[in-house]
């Protein structure tokens, strides 16, 4: 989730660049194969994960299951991305906007808040090495959560400050995953920094 990827993404927030389509049968292996990945992670740890055991537990080839995930770190961000579209989109434009936003990050940053094993695998594979795979899904995510933050401000959202609550909750997933902060202490940082951005008082 590095800068450039925000700045990538900005211009491009519908779009959702990398995902080919898969057949109905390729997408019950694939979520088949995620499945088992994040039941490993929830059981021991990103040094412990590996293509071929992750396979085992799904009960396919590991040529299958290297057919859609090049590497642990590849299988890790696609794991992480797919959290991130279970988030919801906070649209209800009956609550304030500062409200809305602050809900999205908050939801976002709680994604594996309760799931320690699951966030420090996430954050090691998203910010570890330049793999060009984990690079593409690194962008996706960076997408999902553009559209999220955009449809929260709203319609006619300033690009500055999507592009800046996105720096921020970017930044903040960063301390969490370094263990300077909890995902929880996190997301209480993040509403008094939405309120700065979006110049409310608190």
């Amino acid at each position: 989730m590095s800068s450039d990827a925000v700045v990538a993404i900005t211009g491009q927030a519908d779009a959702d660049p990398g995902e080919r389509p898969r057949n109905r049968r390729q997408e019950e292996t694939f979520r088949k194969v995620l499945t088992a990945g994040v039941e490993m992670l929830r059981e021991s740890s990103y040094a412990d994960l590996t293509v071929r055991a992750v396979a085992a537990r799904a009960k396919v080839a590991p040529a299958t299951a290297y057919t859609y995930f090049s590497s642990k770190n590849h299988l890790i961000a696609e794991v992480y991305l797919d959290l991130m579209k279970q988030v919801p989109y906070f649209t209800d434009v009956n609550e304030p906007m500062p409200q809305r936003v602050e809900q999205a990050l908050r939801a976002m940053a709680l994604t594996v808040s309760d799931e320690p094993e699951v966030a420090a695998a996430c954050t090691t594979a998203l910010l570890t090495g330049t793999d060009p795979t984990v690079r593409k899904v690194r962008d996706r995510i960076g997408a999902e959560i553009h559209r999220r933050i955009r449809s929260a401000v709203g319609p006619d959202a300033d690009p500055r400050v999507v592009s800046a609550l996105e720096m921020t909750f970017f930044g903040a997933l960063v301390n969490a995953g370094s263990g300077a902060f909890t995902y929880h202490q996190i997301a209480d940082r993040l509403s008094y920094v939405v309120a700065l951005i979006l110049g409310e008082d608190r």
